[in-house]
């Protein structure tokens, strides 16, 4: 396998609760799930693509039937199951060490519980990331970390959602740094080592746009989509192009809401993109992950970062701060 045309897929496996959650919702106390439609719809689609993936998964989740149900259907068609936090707050950064802990250990446990291999790969929830998680991470044995997404629109992300959203003063302080600053987009689109007294883990970030540093992940594609079919393919052909321009392995995420719509969760009715038909985001993930595999060697996060850090690939290494 070439390091140079190496690419993955993934899947952050969010659940209706914690999209109100973070919506300020307090419908989310009831736990709402759509797992019983999106993981046999995911299931199907990477059976019929002859691909495998990484699915990050929510510790909650895992600990209930529908989730370990989940976990163990990915687990059995041979994908990889990461670590996704347990309450999936993307305030992460906000933790204490022990509440930091708790998040990452309460998850691996329900994984395992539920069947899978014990995970070696995390993905923070809303790309928040801390030294401090990575040195847990470390401790703990993790391979790598894939929580970064270097971009400089997390600012302008985090001002529309608050204008859509009624947050109380308590619930705006907790998601005051919500998808990051704009130092997001000093961070590498390649993967590197970073590096602690105690070891090492590898950062695969989650592929934005090269040079222009704008998000191209699934869910990303779908708004354009509901704009217009032609400027997101369009849209990605160009990030394809320029991918393989200057030699970034493309790290793509897809989210349940990208073959799923308003029927299926009408719940999730605010969500960006879900009055576009599930038949036709399922048909336009499909040509995503096609597209890349005309152009890659696909593969899934884990299997993206044991070739990248195989003997003879040389990764540029940073020490964390």
């Amino acid at each position: 396998m070439n390091s140079t045309t190496l690419a993955s897929v993934s899947v952050d496996l969010d659940n209706v609760w914690s999209y109100l959650k973070t919506h300020g919702d307090p419908e989310w106390e009831a736990r709402p799930s759509y797992l019983h439609v999106a993981v046999p719809r995911i299931v199907e689609l990477f059976g019929e693509l002859n691909q495998s993936t990484t699915v990050f998964v929510i510790g909650a989740d895992a600990a209930r039937d529908d989730g370990a149900e989940a976990v163990s259907s990915f687990a059995r068609c041979g994908h990889e199951v990461g670590n996704h936090s347990y309450e999936h707050e993307p305030w992460l950064q906000r933790y204490d060490a022990q509440r930091l802990a708790a998040e990452v250990d309460r998850t691996h446990e329900a994984i395992v519980a539920a069947g899978a291999p014990a995970p070696v790969g995390f993905r923070a929830p809303g790309y928040s990331h801390t030294p401090e998680l990575f040195r847990l991470l470390i401790e703990r044995g993790y391979q790598y970390d894939a929580s970064v997404l270097p971009t400089w629109i997390g600012p302008l992300a985090r001002y529309q959602h608050f204008r859509s959203t009624e947050l109380s003063d308590e619930q705006r302080e907790d998601r005051a740094d919500l998808f990051g600053g704009f130092g997001q987009a000093r961070w590498s689109l390649h993967p590197q080592r970073l590096r602690a007294a105690g070891g090492q883990i590898v950062e695969l970030p989650v592929t934005t746009f090269p040079v222009a540093r704008v998000p191209m992940h699934g869910s990303y594609l779908i708004q354009l989509y509901s704009i217009s079919p032609r400027l997101a393919r369009g849209y990605f052909r160009a990030a394809v192009r320029l991918c393989r321009a200057r030699g970034v392995g493309m790290s793509m995420l897809i989210h349940p809401t990208d073959i799923l719509d308003r029927r299926d969760a009408p719940a999730m009715e605010f969500f960006p993109g879900m009055g576009v038909a599930a038949s036709d985001k399922v048909a336009f993930i499909t040509w995503v992950v096609q597209t890349m595999q005309a152009n890659f060697d696909v593969v899934g996060t884990g299997d993206h970062v044991a070739a990248m850090s195989a003997p003879g690939v040389s990764l540029a290494s940073a020490e964390i701060g």
